[in-house]
């Protein structure tokens, strides 16, 4: 058991060290020492710093794609499928602020063409099962016709717009979304926005 921990315990550790200090300043000798493992365990499960970095965004990527998959297998109206969507992906991304800039300024800025493009593959997968998910919708004539991608690019636009400029939305009042309570508040905000959002309009007009 072991060997699986220390690789565990090297994820967990580089996780939190990516998320305070960013991919550019984090070293894997600070996560070597962080995780209790030495230099060569980390070459030898990820082969690199960028290797632990990408393990870490396709865990992320593949536990939410199996979240789409089982929300697209119930037996409930798009709508609802699509609310599910919104409320799990806003929770996962408010959840871990400091990691999902980091994501979003590699896919920004796109210096590391290797991680970029494995980035952009694993979101491509879990951009499918949504868009499944309104194509559905629209075919049982529950949506009306919509641009699907524009549809989708609001959502995560949204939601990503609020987790990195978050004085848009707090400006003015005592929220502060780095205390716990205040960033459940506005998460429940931004899950009853978007889902308004789409339902005032997906829904077909009389």
């Amino acid at each position: 058991m072991e060997k699986p921990d220390k690789r565990n315990s090297i994820l967990t550790a580089a996780e939190e060290l990516f998320s305070d200090l960013g991919y550019e300043g984090t070293s894997t000798r600070q996560i070597a020492k962080e995780a209790g493992a030495n230099m060569s365990m980390i070459s030898y499960y990820f082969g690199s710093k960028e290797g632990v970095f990408l393990e870490i965004m396709n865990r992320r990527m593949e536990n939410f794609k199996a979240e789409l998959t089982i929300i697209d297998e119930y037996q409930i109206p798009p709508m609802e499928k699509l609310f599910k969507v919104i409320e799990g992906y806003t929770t996962k991304i408010l959840s871990n602020i400091s990691f999902h800039k980091m994501m979003h300024r590699e896919l920004s800025l796109a210096q590391r063409p290797e991680m970029y493009c494995k980035l952009k593959e694993a979101m491509s997968g879990n951009l499918n099962v949504i868009e499944k998910i309104i194509h559905q919708g629209i075919a049982e004539g529950s949506f009306r016709p919509v641009d699907i991608r524009m549809l989708i690019a609001s959502i995560m636009g949204t939601i990503t717009n609020v987790a990195t400029m978050p004085s848009k939305i707090t400006e003015g009042s005592i929220l502060d979304i780095t205390i716990p309570k205040d960033r459940e508040i506005l998460t429940q905000r931004l899950i009853i926005h978007l889902t308004d959002l789409v339902n005032t309009y997906l829904t077909p007009k009389k």
